[in-house]
């Protein structure tokens, strides 16, 4: 009971007590007179009984039990406070026992305690003596690997907050305050739900501060440069992109040990900026985010998983945050092998509008297991990413990265490779600004009218077709293509996987795909396959009946950039349509379609949850080939001119029992099928048979 709201008065007969409450005046005058005298003599009270109205008798309960109340609320304090220190101590003792399992004696080599010694207390003190030998040791490794003397680590404890100064040094721009606070939580956190498929062993403690001290750095790197110019950039004086200069590089920045060991080692570093239309800190959460980086460049990460979140950031954002996290990157072809990183990616606000987004490899013993013997190493990479009016943001973007040369590459693939446009800067801003389009500016539509929620119905249904298409062709590891007889040096490249997702048929798929070269423009092939009226002369399922676009939603600025829904005409299949999406920009386009049935389309257009329709999209992939006009190479006969590499995919249920097998039967119609596909297109525009 509260001594300042109700008094209860004992009752000498016995009866009921009565309740009394008192007035705010008295209130507060009891309590100023508390302050002063918590004991006051019978004097003191007998005058206050005076000045407030109130009994002798009320005056003494009130302070009895206004004292009670003192008492139970200093025990209760006292108590948190070592219930507090109890957990603290709990913690170290916890966090000592784990590092202590990791430490090995070095004279004799064998574990340096056993769980029985955790009770001594003088051999906690050794080992505690024991164990920062082993963080300086850790300490002078990372100083060879930083290249430079490590600045003091923050304390290894179970949950500590961090707070770091990444100031940039001589390269400061007045503009931007580069003093960066870094707060990162070093605690062991659960990785994303999208991490599941992969080995995970949370990192140690010892190696926490180290990965720190490597993101400190590589996001002070990347502020330079995205800050300077000449002479560490140099415009080319052929298509005006920025060009690294190496050995400019390598003085500004200077490294030890921080190179691939290969002997055949090539550097890829690119540098764009844009204008976005989202807003930044959209933008920067779904960088931070695995699944949504996915969903953000689905035509370049095939795959991306957060192992560890060494650091969460801010409530609310991912500003300040710090992860661990695994990417694997294609270009749209079966046949280009993909790059896997393991990286650190931090994020950190550098001034008022302004933001930093860091990667850097990560090459720890523990780090291996994610990607295991990589051929590729991020350098310092990232973007910085600036809040503009109406919702919209200015973005730099660099990547930085080590390659080992790969015979693999086809000759097909070998100009586009060598430019540097398949993983450059600007494919991945050119993506950005198309992506970030759909996804904040207002669909359009033609045709048949759609509401509002069934626009966006139907928007999610062809971003998911979309994704899979870009998913099941690439060359990732999670497909095991075998290559057929074929039209080049390509061929028809096949493959299965069992389906059990509620978006796709349920049994075995077949999945095949090869890749052209084509003496076109890619916006004259793009614009070719986007046409509903040239659809016959490439479409061999069709039968020759032509289609009507019964549904039109734009979803960009670029014409291209669209959604559409497709009926034949005179095709006697009045219950099947075609859901088609189109997407371009300046890296390549995408040409994606499959087949619904008009009950599926109708729950659609009602504006209710696509997840479960089942999809099989095929379609075509266009990319430059990667020579400027009028140059010569040995990669394409026709010397002279540069056209477009034209990758044609088809998705196919070759049986609904998940036991099926590769036969013969199915390889010649999927074979047959691309074969005339591609002899119809290169009929239809008109080219040689190369």
């Amino acid at each position: 009971m509260d001594s300042g709201d109700d008094q209860d008065v004992p009752d000498p007969r016995g009866r009921k007590k009565r309740y009394h409450r008192h007035t705010p005046r008295q209130i507060q005058a009891l309590e100023s007179m508390f302050k002063a005298c918590p004991h006051p003599d019978e004097k003191q009270r007998m005058q206050l009984s005076r000045d407030l109205g109130l009994e002798p008798r009320q005056i003494k309960f009130w302070f009895q039990n206004r004292r009670t109340q003192t008492k139970a609320q200093q025990d209760r304090s006292d108590n948190c406070v070592l219930r507090s220190e109890n957990d603290k101590i709990r913690c170290e003792n916890i966090a000592m026992r784990e590092a202590l399992k990791n430490v090995i004696c070095p004279s004799c080599g064998s574990s340096s305690c056993t769980d029985d010694s955790y009770f001594d207390e003088s051999k906690l003190r050794m080992e505690n003596t024991r164990l920062k030998e082993q963080l300086d040791r850790v300490s002078s490794i990372a100083s060879r690997y930083l290249g430079r003397p490590m600045t003091q680590l923050p304390p290894v404890l179970p949950v500590s907050i961090s707070s770091l100064d990444l100031s940039v040094g001589g390269y400061n721009n007045p503009g931007i305050s580069t003093s960066l606070d870094l707060n990162l939580l070093l605690q062991n956190s659960s990785s994303s739900s999208s991490s599941s498929s992969l080995p995970y062993a949370s990192i140690s403690e010892l190696d926490k501060p180290i990965m720190v001290e490597m993101a400190s750095n590589a996001m002070e790197e990347v502020i330079r440069l995205v800050q300077t110019d000449e002479p560490l950039w140099m415009k080319s004086v052929n298509d005006g992109r920025d060009i690294l200069q190496l050995e400019t590089y390598d003085r500004m920045f200077k490294r030890s040990g921080h190179r691939l060991k290969f002997p055949d080692v090539r550097i890829e570093a690119s540098r764009d900026s844009a204008v976005v239309a989202m807003n930044a800190t959209t933008l920067i959460d779904m960088l931070m985010d695995s699944s949504k980086w996915c969903d953000l460049f689905p035509t370049i990460v095939s795959k991306a998983r957060t192992i560890e979140v060494l650091g969460s950031g801010t409530v609310g954002s991912a500003s300040g945050s710090l992860a661990l996290m695994y990417e694997e990157l294609q270009v749209l072809s079966p046949v280009v092998p993909t790059r896997e990183f393991c990286f650190l990616r931090c994020c950190q606000p550098i001034q008022q509008g302004v933001w930093v987004v860091a990667d850097i490899s990560v090459d720890f013993p523990r780090a291996i297991q994610f990607a295991p013997a990589s051929q590729s190493k991020k350098l310092p990479s990232g973007c910085l990413v600036e809040e503009m009016a109406d919702g919209y943001a200015k973005v730099t973007w660099v990547e930085h990265v080590e390659i080992e040369e790969n015979n693999l590459i086809p000759a097909l693939f070998k100009d586009l490779m060598d430019s540097g446009l398949a993983f450059g800067a600007q494919r991945w801003l050119a993506t950005l600004q198309r992506m970030c389009e759909r996804f904040s500016c207002p669909a359009k539509e033609l045709g048949v009218s759609v509401s509002h929620d069934g626009k966006r119905s139907m928007m999610k249904l062809a971003q998911r077709m979309v994704n899979n298409f870009c998913a099941n062709i690439g060359a990732s590891n999670d497909h095991k293509w075998i290559t057929l007889s074929g039209l080049n040096d390509v061929g028809v490249r096949v493959t299965l996987h069992k389906s059990t997702d509620a978006g796709q048929p349920s049994g075995v798929l077949l999945s095949a795909a090869t890749t052209i070269w084509l003496p076109i423009s890619p916006e004259s092939v793009f614009a070719f396959f986007k046409d509903e009226r040239t659809r016959t002369q490439w479409d061999v399922l069709s039968n020759g009946n032509s289609v009507q676009e019964v549904t039109h939603i734009s979803n960009g600025s670029h014409p291209g950039n669209c959604i559409s829904l497709l009926r034949g005409v005179n095709s006697g299949q009045n219950t099947m349509l075609i859901l088609q999406e189109c997407c371009t920009d300046a890296s390549g386009s995408v040409v994606v379609y499959s087949p619904i049935d008009i009950p599926a389309i109708n729950v659609v257009m009602s504006g209710e949850n696509p997840s479960f329709i089942p999809l099989l999209p095929s379609g075509f992939t266009i990319l430059p080939d990667g020579r400027a006009p009028g140059a010569s190479s040995s990669s394409n006969p026709l010397a002279g001119s540069s056209g477009s590499l034209v990758t044609i995919a088809f998705q196919i249920l070759m049986s609904s029992l998940p036991s099926a097998k590769l036969n013969l039967e199915s390889v010649t119609t999927v074979n047959s099928l691309i074969g005339t596909t591609v002899q119809q297109i290169k009929t239809a525009l008109n080219c040689p048979d190369i």
